[in-house]
């Protein structure tokens, strides 16, 4: 079945592309403006979908001014032309910027350039001042052939054959400032650089006690700043959206003082270099330096990062990012007409979207318009929801309330790591703990996962608890891949002995099976009827239901780590593979990664490090399968590009393990090529998380938390109990029998539990109510029991009433007559609770 529907989907997506035909257009692409890391990735996606179409593909080097140029500045592109550039930063066809494009004059050359070589179909790479120019280009272009033609440049034939211009762009920036996409190309691997600035600068000053101020590009967005100071746990940051209120030098020296008070040794403020304050002025960081030290005393340092953030190698995620875009890009050119408006290709969650140029390019600029008339809560909203989720999530975790003025919740919710370790789960803790103290609970970490936790590793975890964790890999909690099922009966203890309300469990498949198994003993084990969530972290990312796993990205990365980037020499990547490869010549490397039966981490490697093949288990293959690769990597053999890779998902396939496609491949290249092996092992689990596994574990742990928080808070008015958990209620039972009118007096112990979909239930607790009986003694067994419970809550103290209803589970009659002090034994089956 599984083969099957991998047969369907690859002639689906062949039929796509067959009524995409690129026959008989040109397709130029271009960068402008400044440069960012995943550029060279977008260019070589356009120019290798282009001719897989069958279209032909022109470089234009140095951007407009090239264009304006003509001449050996438009060259056409072939397969080869792209080979190797995946992992370079920067852009290899150059950027510049050029003034002549902005008149007409120009434009009138530009035009020519391209009629002359049937060019009619644009891909702009760069910022929105790049593509406000190729759509003015664009709206101009058949005014433009009509004046050349006048001029006998072009011939009127040249004007009819080439009478409109497609323009896609797509979105270079490391500042990540343009509207309406997630993520621009480039902005993932700038925070990479910060990152690492900011962990090697933390050692330093953890050292010295020091306080450090780093200044972060972003002249009009401070986006950079924002997501490194979330990924870091930065003290303060300040923002050109969202400047410091009045009186934040006096706040600002407060906090930092606070946190010293607390025993933390090294204070980070991060500034974008744009950042101003509610007037409009600008806030240096000098001047930042010189409050800290006048004020506080501290040992304070600046460090202004500049240009490395443009520099090095491109991220796991920028490549990717810029490839889906790079096809988008062609794919939307072909599909374009004369009617259809200029589109920018952008990041709307995990799909590349394509959206009116020009209404992007205004909201852009409507940011820029609400600064400048200091608008500062409209400049946030209009930078989208992600930057908006940023800024409200780094608010909570940074900045402590005062005990007093936090509203309790009388809850207790624990925090569980499960499954193998990702880097992220610490990051994902961090905000668990703090949103959930900020929200007035009782926070408990469990240790060594469900193992640790039926033996009673549970233990109270605080606010400073949790300083520091962001940057740290692995579990610092402790975890297996255990699952609950035996034992359900100690974990349910220990549920009861801590007054557990909510459960958040962070972790991989096992977590998610863990968390199933749970939920099914929900009919016998009333502790587990709380609300309990399941955070996804597995360097697998083969949870149901979840596009991304905390751990998945850092994993990549470590998979496609480039040997000249700065995470040094010890990695084995595919990067390193590559150039060891081309430096011997004629050599393949097969690869092996983890993620048990799902692909993720062998497919997006194999995309992300520019691979030859990627055998995964979703998509199965045989023996004429990897026949074909022997002989397709035999011809490229023959090229200029002698090397090979090929990754493999370990589960892949029960036969064609690694040894046998290593085995095969060496005996069909005899003569042709060598081949070398490497497993990476459990190396893809460590080391320390990436931006991105940072800042989404941050979030997604902070969602998660509001959840629980929000169900918590549902469950009093449904009257199962304050915290929607388990808990007990004692108190005297007095009903009348409604067939024979006697009157029962009973001692019970319920238990209040949130049903199914928050509905309230009561459950008797054994060994059951016993009843004292006033009345007649021949009663029936099986007869219902009206009864009324009025009883106090042990947790906040609040009175309760309850009308239920018992059901007799011996018949009376086979026991001593019931007079008074008389017994009989029975279970709830119906009832209403709620608030006195």
């Amino acid at each position: 079945m599984a083969g099957e529907e991998a047969s369907d989907s690859k002639v689906s997506l062949r039929t796509f592309l067959e009524h995409l035909s690129g026959a008989g257009k040109a397709i130029g692409v271009l960068t402008s403006g400044g440069d960012a890391q995943g550029m060279n990735a977008a260019v070589r996606a356009v120019v290798r979908m282009g001719i897989y179409v069958g279209a032909k593909v022109y470089f234009i080097y140095e951007g407009y001014q090239g264009m304006v140029d003509g001449g050996s500045n438009i060259v056409e592109a072939d397969w080869e032309s792209v080979s190797s550039i995946l992992q370079v930063g920067g852009t290899i066809i150059g950027s510049a910027r050029c003034k002549a494009f902005r008149t007409r004059e120009g434009r009138l050359k530009a035009a020519c350039n391209l009629v002359q070589r049937g060019i009619t179909n644009l891909c702009v790479i760069g910022g929105d001042g790049s593509l406000t120019g190729a759509n003015i280009f664009r709206k101009e272009w058949s005014g433009l052939l009509e004046e050349l033609a006048q001029h006998g440049e072009i011939d009127k034939e040249q004007v009819q054959k080439h009478a409109y211009l497609n323009v896609v762009g797509m979105v270079g920036s490391i500042d990540n400032d343009f509207c309406g996409t997630d993520m621009t190309i480039g902005t993932d691997s700038a925070l990479h650089r910060i990152i690492e600035v900011v962990d090697a600068i933390m050692t330093t000053a953890q050292s010295h006690q020091r306080t450090f101020v780093l200044e972060v590009m972003g002249r009009h967005c401070g986006y950079l700043a924002l997501v490194s100071a979330l990924a870091c746990g930065a003290d303060w940051v300040f923002l050109p959206e969202s400047p410091p209120e009045e009186g934040w030098q006096e706040n600002m020296c407060i906090k930092l003082s606070e946190n010293r008070a607390r025993k933390k040794r090294l204070n980070i403020i991060i500034v974008a270099e744009g950042a101003i304050d509610t007037q409009n002025k600008p806030i240096t960081s000098e001047q930042i330096k010189e409050l800290v030290v006048t004020q506080l005393g501290y040992d304070t340092r600046v460090t202004i990062l500049g240009h490395v953030q443009r520099g090095g190698t491109p991220s796991a995620f920028d490549r990717i990012l810029a490839s889906r875009m790079g096809v988008e890009a062609v794919v939307a050119l072909l599909q374009a007409t004369p009617e259809t408006p200029a589109c920018v290709v952008s990041l709307s969650g995990n799909q590349a979207v394509r959206l009116p140029l020009v209404e992007c390019v205004q909201m852009t600029q409507d940011v820029q318009k609400a600064m400048d008339e200091r608008r500062f809560k409209d400049a946030v909203r209009l930078r989208g929801r992600s930057f908006e989720t940023n800024l409200n999530t780094y608010k909570r975790l940074a900045i402590k309330f005062p005990d007093d003025q936090i509203v309790k919740s009388n809850c207790n919710v624990a925090v569980i790591n499960v499954g193998a370790p990702a880097a992220g789960m610490n990051a994902a803790v961090r905000s668990a703990v703090r949103v959930g103290i900020a929200d007035g609970h009782k926070m408990l970490a469990i240790y060594d996962g469900f193992e640790g936790f039926a033996k009673g590793q549970v233990k109270e975890i605080g606010w400073g608890d949790v300083g520091g964790w962001t940057g740290q890999g692995g579990s610092i909690l402790g975890t297996k891949r255990t699952l609950p099922g035996k034992f359900l009966e100690d974990i349910a203890q220990q549920m009861r002995t801590h007054s557990i309300n909510a459960l958040l469990i962070i972790g991989g498949f096992e977590a998610y099976l863990g968390l199933l198994e749970l939920s099914a003993a929900r009919d016998k084990y009333e502790e587990f009827c709380v609300p309990m969530v399941m955070v996804p972290a597995t360097v697998s990312n083969n949870v149901p239901g979840s596009d991304f796993s905390i751990g998945a990205d850092t994993a990549l990365n470590t998979i496609t780590d480039d040997p000249r980037g700065p995470r040094g020499p010890g990695a084995k990547t595919c990067d390193r593979i590559k150039q060891s490869a081309s430096g011997t010549k004629r050599r393949v490397f097969i690869i092996e990664t983890m993620g048990g039966y799902c692909g993720y981490l062998a497919n997006m490697g194999a995309l992300a490090a520019g691979a030859d093949a990627a055998y995964i288990f979703e998509e199965p293959f045989d023996i004429r399968d990897l026949q074909s690769n022997v002989e397709h990597l035999t011809e490229k053999m023959k090229t200029t590009i002698q090397r090979g890779l090929v990754l493999r998902n370990e589960s892949c396939s029960e036969n064609y393990t690694t040894d046998f496609i290593y085995q095969l491949y060496s005996e069909e290249g005899k003569g042709v090529f060598d081949c070398r092996k490497n497993v990476l092992g459990h190396m893809q689990q460590g080391g320390a998380p990436s931006p991105f596994d940072r800042n989404f574990g941050t979030k997604i742990s902070a969602r998660a938390m509001q959840w629980i928080s929000m169900k918590l808070k549902e469950s009093p008015g449904k009257g199962a109990g304050p915290c929607g958990a388990v808990r007990r209620v004692e108190g005297p039972l007095v009903g009348t029998h409604p067939a024979l009118g006697c009157t029962w007096h009973a001692a019970a112990r319920l238990h209040l539990v949130a049903g199914g979909g928050g509905a309230p239930r009561l459950r008797a607790t054994s060994p059951g109510p016993h009843a004292t009986h006033r009345g007649p003694s021949a009663l029936g067994g099986g007869l219902g029991l009206g009864v009324l419970l009025v009883g106090t809550h042990p947790g906040p103290g609040r009175t309760w009433h309850a009308a239920a209803r018992l059901h007799l589970l011996r018949d009376p009659l086979s026991r001593p007559p019931l007079g008074v002090g008389g017994w009989a034994e029975a279970v709830l089956c119906s009832c209403s609770v709620g608030p006195r």
